[in-house]
């Protein structure tokens, strides 16, 4: 009966989504071929693997031409030419003239010069080749995108860094975020989870505010976006506000730093077209070793109060998924018609998740046309972005289930799936329930549809002189399902028949910037000025219902009116609508001096309708300066051979955090339960927050002091800053008196937090030949936190500290205390030094360093034992390129943190023989015998965290066909090799908030993904 019935679940699993097999497979089989096809002794590329004097036996082509100068059309005598592939070339004479027998036509040229972009081409079918190189532009001379415009990079004087597409990580990315991870000082990027509606977790220089968001601004092609607003492939470059005079230009926003999206753009093609694919498997990266139903009989003959049910079940096998497949496509076409460009891309993203029933299936399309008149004065430009989004729920308005997770490690391995009535087999123990069960009777969906549409004008009246007009609508429907069956277990336990609800949410968006700027040059004086005006406003609406006791579950969500428990008044409605405005004037000059010395100046007056009547205004300026030593004479004529740019930055700059949602500073009613009035059943009204006149925004002040410097025509490039963060006015939900006041609780801007961090960044090129190269580059940085006060005359905390985190039943105790005057992230619990003789927790006073037994610790026992946000953050990444093979190698690591490890925490215990364990449960402590104590928050779970990993590998190999002008092949391992000591599935875990290093055991694990990809010009 057992096994027909699991083979019947697979069977249902297997034939659910039938045409996703052949979605899967079809990927697979089109890159098989391409590498087939160019791989094939005797075809295109017989050629390749031939020695060179194999090659000069074969008949060969002339080919000559010259070569000159783009920018002048001079000739350019001394350009090297070299037959890829090979050591055969030749250089050109004093006229740019060359001459070289090629052995075939489809063997591509490579022309290179010192100072000039290399170019190649195929010969093809001609035999004379006239080309003109182009200068290399220097990174001094690189454009880098800042707020509302853009900058050489040598004239940068705040903390800005820069990813270009080259230098992102290769392999199936979910975000953008996820392409810098690693590359950037400061910037935290990690995957925490494997569920793949799950973004990643983005962290800028730590944590500087307690109730507001920490999460940066993300700006895509100059309108507000999130990091998934445009696929990974749509990319060009992302560029880093790092510090407080880089971000304030973008005010009450930026104070979590501001990240620059910038979308791909034709490159003067007539026609240019790219199709990439990809294919992705994924297994679990680490399992937690817990108990089979072997052991379970070994335990029992040993003593152990186990119960044998007389079947073997692998849960978490059942519930995941054998070899879960995800497939990315992207076409991208581009062009240019005389004065007009376009652009239009289609990507289509489907991610399987380890686990049934936890699919992510993504659609985006951008489109974007740029027009020219009046000689170039006048420029349009109108894109727009569609993105749709399904994802099936395991949840009531939320993605997978990660009780799922927990229910297959814990469910007993030697009980069965079914009972004998073909029913879900139930146990009545406390939070224990059949995983397999809630899958199969849980159907949920998600559908999110997002449209921006962004219209630009440029204008250029005089000279110098730019105009521009942005517009921007932002459009987000969701609309979401949930049902949970009448063979769901909530009908077994709380008698529901039938679980559904369902919801709908929109939101609009509406932009207008309208900016100004100007050039101007006088001898060695350098100015830029630009001013603007920007005006937000953002509409939300939510509704949703459930329902409950169904008569049959045909419909699902999908017939809302035939649950009864609406009518009986049981079941919960609910609807709202909320709207802020955001108004803001702002300016910025620049200003250049000999190229010596730089200064930049900003300010932006902004208005935000979440504040208080007498609050809604602020100013948040800044400045920089920077000197660039090296163009000194004294430094030239010490070490100008040596030395490309040495340039020292100081700025400053104030920026704000508006609170998380409207109408904050209100009074607001909420209707209560009801009650019998005069033989009607009436709701009750009461105040649910107090109104306060004088919420404002958080402001932050940042000082900044960098250092930027290139050795040896920039090989060597490195740049060092130290920050410190003041933000005062920090909002906290503050205890008060009712009366007079009518509600508990008030939000106030009274708390000062303070961080403080080094950040460290170097990339050189060790090694540069022909055929090979070889670049790296090392991020560090540090940041250390403090909470500097919470209370002032009107406000304060009954005590000096507040708690944050949780552990969850039955333990029920907060995981960190947050202390003023001590840093965010500490881990509050009891020190356990050792066990007792009959199993017990001893614990160390923080008082008197006695040694106790647990039974006798009071609360004032507890103390601090670690901290989860790291000490040290470090990246490190290579390139190399040999011939016509690349490789990328991807490595990061943190050290200095602890992490609480929840599944020893719960699961190491002996005690409680209803759930299954860690096999570690039955180890010795301390070297003395097995722990015989109830669950307890102790510091023996609080685990060292430090981890280096191996996070991407990639090798691709590129092709040169006569069928498309490239062709690329690439095989990528993300999340391939961690070392650490820590025990739990992974180190990396969530980062952000104020509960950093809680390693929760209802999660869903980290993945291992192994992708094959396919690129092609055509």
């Amino acid at each position: 009966m057992k096994q027909k019935a699991i083979r019947n679940i697979k069977c249902r699993q297997t034939l659910r989504h039938p045409e996703r097999k052949f979605v899967f497979v079809m990927p697979a089989i089109v890159l098989v071929f391409f590498l087939a096809f160019f791989a094939w002794p005797g075809q295109v590329f017989g050629n390749a693997g031939k020695s060179e004097s194999a090659l000069d036996e074969q008949p060969t082509i002339p080919v000559t031409g010259i070569v000159t100068d783009a920018t002048n059309g001079q000739p350019m005598p001394g350009v090297t030419i070299v037959i890829a592939g090979t050591t055969l070339g030749t250089a050109t004479d004093a006229g740019g003239a060359f001459r070289i027998e090629v052995p075939s036509s489809t063997n591509i040229l490579r022309f290179t010069m010192v100072g000039y972009e290399t170019h190649e081409l195929m010969v093809g079918l001609r035999r004379t080749i006239n080309i003109a190189l182009s200068p290399t532009i220097t990174a001094l001379d690189e454009v880098v995108v800042i707020g509302f415009g853009t900058q050489r990079r040598g004239e940068i004087t705040g903390a800005v860094s820069n990813v270009d597409r080259e230098d992102f990580q290769i392999g199936t990315v979910r975000d953008a975020a996820q392409l810098i991870q690693g590359r950037s000082a400061g910037l935290r990027v990690g995957v925490v989870s494997g569920d793949p509606t799950a973004g990643s977790q983005i962290s800028l220089r730590g944590i500087s505010t307690i109730m507001a968001s920490a999460a940066p601004l993300v700006i895509v092609d100059g309108v507000p976006g999130s990091l998934a607003t445009v696929a990974p492939e749509d990319i060009e470059s992302i560029d880093i506000l790092k510090d407080g005079a880089a971000a304030a230009i973008y005010g009450t926003r930026a104070t979590n730093g501001v990240i620059l999206i910038t979308t791909r753009r034709p490159r003067g093609e007539a026609l240019f077209m790219e199709y990439s694919a990809s294919v992705a498997a994924q297994t679990i990266s680490n399992s937690l070793d817990f108990l089979t139903a072997e052991d379970y009989r070994r335990h029992i003959a040993e003593g152990v109060n186990f119960i044998d049910h007389g079947y073997t079940t692998d849960w978490l096998a059942e519930v995941k998924r054998e070899l879960p497949l995800s497939h990315v496509h992207n076409l991208l076409m581009q062009g240019t018609s005389g004065r007009s460009t376009f652009t239009a891309s289609l990507n289509y993203r489907f991610f399987e998740g380890l686990f049934r029933k936890s699919d992510n299936e993504d659609l985006r399309l951008r489109l974007e046309t740029n027009h020219s008149f009046l000689d170039d004065r006048l420029r349009l430009n109108m894109s727009l972005i569609s993105r749709n989004q399904n994802f099936w729920t395991g949840g009531d308005g939320f993605s997978f289930n990660t009780y799922v997770y927990r229910q297959a490690l814990i469910r007993n391995p030697t009980d069965r799936i079914f009972n004998e009535t073909g029913g879900w087999q139930e146990r009545p123990n406390y939070y224990y329930d059949n995983p397999v069960g809630i899958i199969e009777e849980t159907h949920g969906e998600n559908r999110i549809r997002t449209n921006i549409f962004t219209g630009t004008l440029h204008f250029m009246p005089v000279e110098n002189l730019n105009i521009r007009f942005l517009a921007s609508t932002t459009a987000l429907d969701e609309s979401r399902g949930y049902y949970e069956t009448r063979r769901h277990f909530t009908t077994t336990r709380l008698g529901r028949n039938g679980y559904a609800s369902r919801g709908a949410s929109n939101s609009e968006t509406q932009l207008f910037d309208f900016t100004a700027d100007y050039n101007l040059t006088i001898g060695n004086h350098r100015l830029t000025a630009l001013a603007g005006y920007s005006w937000q406003n953002s509409v939300w609406e939510n509704y949703w219902m459930q329902n409950w006791d169904f008569p049959t579950d045909a419909f699902h969500y999908n017939h809302m009116s035939m649950g009864a428990a609406l009518a009986r008044g049981e079941a919960v409605q609910s609807s709202n609508k909320s709207m802020s405005r955001l108004i803001g004037f702002f300016g910025r000059l620049n200003y250049n001096l000999l190229d010596r010395y730089l200064l930049m100046a900003s300010a932006r007056y902004e208005g935000s309708s979440r504040f208080g009547a007498g609050n809604k205004w602020g100013l948040f300026p800044a400045v920089s300066v920077g000197w660039r030593l090296s163009h000194e004479p004294f430094i030239q004529d010490a070490i100008g051979g040596v030395v490309d740019n040495i340039m020292l930055r100081v700025g400053y700059g104030v920026t704000g955090v508006e609170p998380g949602s409207p109408y904050l500073s209100l009074t607001t009613l909420a209707f209560g339960a009801r009650f019998l009035y005069e033989g009607q059943w009436i709701r009750g009204l009461a105040p649910n927050q107090n109104p306060n006149p004088y919420l404002r925004w958080e402001r932050k002040e940042e000082t900044n002091i960098g250092l930027d410097f290139s050795l040896f025509e920039h090989r060597i490039n490195a740049s060092i800053d130290l920050y410190r963060r003041f933000t005062s006015d920090m909002l906290y939900d503050f205890p008060v008196p009712v009366p007079p006041n009518l509600f508990s609780r008030m939000l106030a801007n009274v708390g000062e937090m303070e961080n403080y961090g080094i950040e460290a960044f170097l990339e050189f090129v060790p090694l540069r030949r022909d055929n090979f190269e070889w670049r790296t580059n090392v991020s560090y940085s540090t940041n250390s936190n403090r909470l500097v006060r919470l209370t002032d005359e009107h406000f304060r905390l009954p005590t000096d500290f507040f708690w944050a985190g949780f552990t969850g039943e039955p333990i029920q105790q907060a995981t960190h205390r947050i202390t003023i005057g001590g840093p965010i992230g500490d881990f509050w619990g009891l020190r356990s030094v050792d066990i007792d003789d009959q199993g017990r927790w001893l614990i160390e006073r923080p008082a008197d360093g006695t040694i106790i037994p647990i039974a006798q610790a009071t609360p004032d026992d507890n103390q601090v034992i670690g901290n989860g946000i790291p000490d040290h953050v470090l990246g490190w990444n290579h390139q190399f390129r040999f011939g016509r093979f690349d490789m990328n190698v991807s490595m990061r690591g943190a050290f200095g943190f602890q992490i609480l490890n929840f599944g020893r925490l719960f699961y190491e215990n002996p005690l409680n023989t209803h759930y299954n364990m860690l096999q570690s449960a039955f180890d010795n402590r301390f070297g003395k015998r097995r722990l015989n104590n109830p669950l307890a928050l102790v510091s023996y779970y609080i685990e060292d965290g430090d981890y280096w990993k191996i996070d991407n590998v990639a090798l691709g190999y590129n092709f040169h066909t006569p069928f498309f002008s490239r062709a690329r092949v690439f095989f990528a391992v993300q999340n391939f090799l961690t070392i650490t000591g820590y025990k739990g599935l992974d180190p990396e875990v969530p980062f952000v908030g104020l509960s950093p290093g809680n390693d929760h055991r209802d999660w869903y694990p980290t993945t291992r993904t192994f992708t094959l990809g396919l690129v092609v010009n055509l």
